[in-house]
């Protein structure tokens, strides 16, 4: 094979290991879970490439439902590989004989004349694969093996599924990547989030099928009710200058929110599913060209879209799946130039008897409840800190020390991200990130010398890299990490609050001595950390 583009991130290529190792283990259709932007597509890419000289002669089947994930799949695996013969099969297409790499629409494939003519399946990967369960799906994974040795990738943001039937399907989920992990490795934007009420939406009116709101009486539940005047205007004052994707519940929703956007000055364009296809394509160009601002969409734009300057994403589509609503909101997190954040608005009623998605159900940690104005990286960091405040005021002892367990040690984060432990006024050990992997080593800082690596200087992952910190500053002599002491309860005094002015740190209100003392630390050797590191970007 040829040497391939796209240079895999770590945990991209520790999923094609977590699959390969479980196929060699006996298993034979596996999963993984990656969320929205972390590159599935460059993943299934390279798996297909690494295992087609193995297959003794056999090819690879890629399965996707919708044209665009066909054309995405196709592209991706001949950037991958320009050497590839990658044929489609779909509709009037029917390129498969001299093919390496077949990448196949379910709904053609469920022709049984389509899928008998295709011969020699040795891999089979499904692009979406929470859709698995359904029956087309089912028929033809079976027809080409699935069940009698042939191996099978699963490849999806969500494994969840209203209707169920997955564990059928999936013997087991080999590898699992959250969004917060993804945030905080700066492979995808934080995400912000802000409630739109309207006080005249009533969605006790709507009732649930299939485990969701009903699109059809949630759209008229929305035109009715003024919503989409309210999301308009809402868009106006929190998102002017953001491009931006507005999910709706049906076409006509779709269309009118455009109209109420482009009644305040927003150049707005719906699309749809029965939308032809080269006016689907024309308006998806004009969003990417920046001639439209504002996508509005009856759930076309859930999966397989692409377009990273969306800073935006208005859910006007409130559901009570977990997994529609990553999928839509993982629509606004890919990194782009210039894009710091992404801004979340979702519809909400004045009182609702569903139980809703909303912006902490994009991670599966326990974060509890978003706050107004706070980004998921912040309300899960205050999660984590309130849960060892709690643990510490409890007085809990325990001897397992984990990543944000109930020690006794002030774990702080620099406004980059690197946790570290303030040990004196002059020392402080801290975790830097292994270049190339998710593995953290443990430096000591000090103003005489500077960074210095422990003796037992090994690579290891974030929870045994935190124990392993931990221990150290326990043993650290004159170390400042026993009993939290009184003061920090108390007041700030005129002295703190001045060294906090000097330092630029703002002091939020209620913010108790001992809260500042941490904020100017975090500045203070984020500060050190960003000097030492501008010699070597030099």
């Amino acid at each position: 094979m040829t040497a391939t583009a796209f240079t895999l991130r770590p945990y991209q290529l520790d999923a094609i290991e977590a699959l390969r190792k479980g196929w060699a283990d006996g298993q034979t259709r596996l999963a993984v879970v990656l969320p929205t932007g972390a590159g599935k597509t460059v993943v299934f890419s390279h798996l297909a490439h690494q295992m087609l000289d193995g297959l003794g002669g056999h090819r690879v089947l890629v399965i996707a439902h919708r044209e665009e994930l066909i054309e995405q799949a196709a592209s991706k695996l001949l950037a991958v590989d320009p050497m590839l013969r990658v044929g489609i099969v779909k509709a009037d297409r029917d390129d498969h004989a001299d093919a390496d790499v077949i990448v196949a629409s379910v709904q053609t494939l469920a022709v049984a004349r389509r899928r008998e003519a295709i011969k020699d399946i040795g891999l089979i990967i499904v692009d979406e694969c929470h859709h698995a369960a359904a029956r087309t799906y089912m028929k033809v994974l079976r027809h080409f093996g699935a069940w009698d040795g042939v191996p099978v990738a699963g490849f999806t943001a969500t494994m969840t599924r209203t209707d169920g039937g997955l564990a059928e399907v999936w013997e087991d989920v080999v590898f699992r990547l959250d969004i917060l992990d993804m945030i905080s490795d700066g492979y995808l934007c934080d995400v912000r989030g802000k409630a739109i009420t309207v006080d005249t939406l009533d969605l006790n009116k709507v009732k649930t099928r299939g485990g969701d709101l009903v699109d059809g009486q949630l759209g008229r539940a929305l035109e009715e009710s003024g919503a989409l005047d309210a999301i308009a205007k809402a868009y106006v004052e929190h998102a002017g200058d953001r491009a931006g994707v507005v999910f709706t519940p049906t076409v006509a929703t779709a269309q009118a929110a455009a109209e109420s956007l482009r009644s305040v000055g927003i150049t707005a364009a719906p699309v749809w599913g029965d939308m032809g296809r080269d006016e689907r394509r024309a308006t998806l160009a004009r969003y990417v060209a920046g001639e439209v601002q504002v996508l509005t969409n009856c759930m076309v734009l859930t999966e397989g879209f692409d377009a990273p300057h969306t800073s935006c994403i208005v859910v006007a589509r409130p559901t009570k799946s977990p997994g529609l609503y990553v999928q839509m909101v993982g629509r606004g997190l890919r990194p782009a130039p210039g894009k710091t954040d992404a801004l979340l608005l979702d519809v909400m009623g004045s009182a609702t008897r569903h139980k809703l998605a909303s912006m902490v159900d994009l991670t599966e940690r326990e974060i509890g409840e978003a706050e107004a104005g706070k980004s998921l990286r912040q309300t899960a960091e205050e999660h984590v800190a309130r849960e060892k405040r709690r643990a510490l005021a409890a007085q809990v002892q325990t001897e397992e020390i984990n990543l944000f367990g109930s020690s006794a040690i002030r774990w702080l984060r620099t406004p980059d991200g690197t946790w570290f432990v303030r040990l004196t006024s002059a020392m402080v050990l801290f975790l830097a990130r292994d270049p190339g992997t998710r593995m953290y080593r443990v430096r000591r800082w000090t103003e005489a010398y500077g960074v210095r690596p422990p003796k037992d200087d090994v690579a290891r992952p974030l929870g045994e890299a935190l124990s392993y910190l931990e221990k150290q500053a326990v043993a650290a002599p004159g170390a400042l990490t026993g009993r939290q002491p009184s003061w920090r309860s108390a007041k700030p005094n005129p002295n703190q609050l001045a060294a906090a002015r000097r330092l630029g740190v703002s002091v939020p209100r209620s913010c108790t001595a001992g809260d500042l003392a941490d904020l100017m630390d975090q500045q203070h050797f984020g500060r050190v950390l960003a000097a030492l590191a501008e010699p070597a970007a030099a």
